[in-house]
């Protein structure tokens, strides 16, 4: 299969990548690269190799080359940085395996930068996808939302109990914590929701008018939100900051979402399926 990277969905995420590599034969797959400076990362082109991915180029005329004269690992070691700290994906106690994908625990908080953002009904809604692939458990900190749900699998408590309920869940592969507010929770990822109304944003940067660039390297989701993606383009223009996914308003009474498989998947989160036909070809645009 010869994939121009272009193709794919949110490629210059390496976790985009790696579910195309789960789900794929990776010694069938040749990558026509783009031109672009994170594409071309040494650490980019390393992790392609850590997921088994040899066959890769910037030039076209090559692809053929590759076709009849597949690369080994030996003609792309010098690519693969062993002693790089960010060699393979890593989330929480999750660790990268090349036929298995993302292995362990993740703990990961939502927090509502706007007011009411929607992170606890998100968190209800992503404990019922996932759980249908994987073992997931679902927390409030200092709140008490998730009764409404008449969800006996939901967990209120305080913040100071959050470790121990982590301790004593190590079995489950997800934990999803809807922080409430809490900046201090013992979680390895935060998503940061916007709700993206002018009232609710112009709130957010009047309290603080830092608050995007202090977030620049974070996961900033935009959710119940109606933007479209030139409206996106110019939110990130004009706010300086990068959005990761962009989720509009949803039915909560529903628990087959294509849009939740989707940010899931790019997440990281390889053994998604699909309410719709895309199913693992979800990730081409």
């Amino acid at each position: 299969m010869i994939i121009d990277i272009t193709a794919i969905k949110n490629y210059e995420n390496i976790n985009v990548i790696q579910q195309l590599s789960v789900n794929f034969d990776t010694s069938k797959i040749i990558l026509l690269l783009d031109d672009s400076e994170k594409v071309n990362a040494p650490l980019y082109l390393s992790q392609l190799v850590s997921m088994g991915i040899y066959n890769f180029t910037k030039d076209i005329n090559a692809v053929k080359f590759l076709i009849d004269n597949p690369n080994t690992y030996k003609d792309v070691a010098q690519y693969h940085q062993l002693n790089a700290v960010d060699e393979k994906p890593i989330f929480n106690d999750f660790t990268y395996d090349n036929k298995r994908g993302f292995i362990g625990q993740r703990v990961i908080g939502f927090k509502n930068l706007t007011d009411g953002a929607g992170s606890t009904t998100l968190v209800y809604m992503l404990k019922n996808h996932l759980a249908k692939n994987y073992k997931v458990k679902a927390v409030e900190v200092d709140g008490n939302d998730f009764a409404l749900f008449g969800d006996k699998s939901l967990t209120s408590l305080s913040s100071d109990g959050l470790t121990q309920y982590i301790n004593e869940n190590s079995d489950s592969e997800v934990i999803l914590v809807d922080l409430n507010g809490d900046v201090n929770a013992p979680v390895s990822e935060v998503i940061y929701l916007v709700e993206p109304g002018l009232i609710k944003l112009n709130k957010l940067v009047r309290n603080n008018n830092r608050v995007f660039d202090e977030l620049k390297d974070q996961k900033i989701v935009l959710n119940r939100s109606a933007l479209t993606e030139k409206d996106i383009t110019d939110f990130e223009r004009e706010s300086g900051s990068k959005i990761f996914f962009n989720i509009p308003n949803l039915d909560d009474k529903i628990d087959d979402h294509e849009v939740l498989y989707n940010f899931l998947s790019t997440l990281g989160f390889s053994r998604m399926g699909s309410s719709g036909s895309k199913g693992l070809f979800s990730v081409f645009k």
